[in-house]
Formats: C-alpha cells, sequence, structure tokens
C-alpha cells in the first residue's frame, strides 16, 4: 500500500440503493482514503456477508453510453482492474478521495456485484474539515433495515 499524507478533509456520502430509495446510509471517509476503501464502508453498512466485484461510475449510467471517446471514468475492484489503453477505468484503489475533487450534491453510481446488480446511487452530502479524535471511516446515519444479500435463498 503507498504511504499517502494525512488529509485536512472528511466527505460524507449518501448511499441508497437505486430501485429502493428509502433504504441508505451516511458514512464518512477522509479524503486520503480511496474508493476502495469507500466500497468496503459500504459492504458494511449495508450488512453484505460475500464479497464481489464492484465499480464506481462517474458520473453516471446515461452517460455510460456515450460514444468510446466520450466515456466517464469507472473505477473497478483493485482485484478486476487490467490496464487498457482504450477505456477511461482505472482501480478504485488508485486515487484518493481528495483526488477525485468531489462537490457538494455532486451525484454517481456504485454497483456491487455483477451477477446480481446492487445498484446504489451515491451523493456527496458535505465536504469538511476532520474531526479531531473521530474513526474513519464510519457510518453517521441510517435509514430501512439491509435487504438480504441473496434475496432468493431467504436469508
Amino acid at each position: 500500500m503507498v504511504s499517502r499524507k494525512r488529509s485536512a478533509f472528511q466527505y460524507r456520502f449518501k448511499v441508497n440503493f437505486k430501485r429502493r430509495r428509502s433504504i441508505w446510509r451516511s458514512v464518512v471517509l477522509r479524503g486520503d482514503q480511496t474508493l476502495d476503501d469507500l466500497h468496503e464502508m459500504i459492504f458494511s453498512a449495508f450488512d453484505r456477508s460475500d464479497p464481489h466485484l464492484y465499480c464506481f461510475y462517474f458520473p453516471n449510467a446515461a452517460a455510460r453510453r456515450a460514444p468510446l471517446g466520450k466515456r466517464p471514468k469507472s473505477y473497478i475492484s483493485p482485484e478486476a482492474f487490467e490496464p487498457s489503453a482504450f477505456d477511461n477505468r482505472e482501480s478504485a484503489d488508485s486515487a484518493t478521495l481528495d483526488e477525485l475533487h468531489f462537490r457538494t450534491g455532486q451525484t454517481f453510481e456504485y454497483l456491487f456485484d455483477f451477477g446480481d446488480e446492487w445498484w446504489h446511487e451515491i451523493t456527496v452530502e458535505d465536504i469538511g474539515p476532520i474531526e479531531s479524535g473521530a474513526p474513519y471511516p464510519r457510518i453517521v446515519a441510517r435509514k430501512g433495515d439491509s435487504p438480504p444479500q441473496y434475496p432468493e435463498a431467504g436469508e
């Protein structure tokens, strides 16, 4: 793991299911943490137990249908990432949150499990100074029970 400079900023994200917006979590991470760290926080916040590949999409699904030269950037699970000069994909552990230059109100998408396709929408709720003594990452708010990871299995 690359040693990174400690960030002065924290990012609060609201993460909801795209088809069940009434179920959401707000999580806070430091700016020196990565999208891979955000994935791990979402995985924990929604009580997942079985790891799968995932991807973050910037800005959103409609832009992914654009011609190749105009495709948005995506960040994929480090385990599945293979560099290519022909797309805009990077590894989710390649950039810190600070390096992504988020704006309050910005939205992007997260897909967990390419088979079952758990689509999430993520909104940047707030960007502010680090809280001294606060743990990072952390869940700061939640609404609704997490649906079972495999609904057909009757979990």
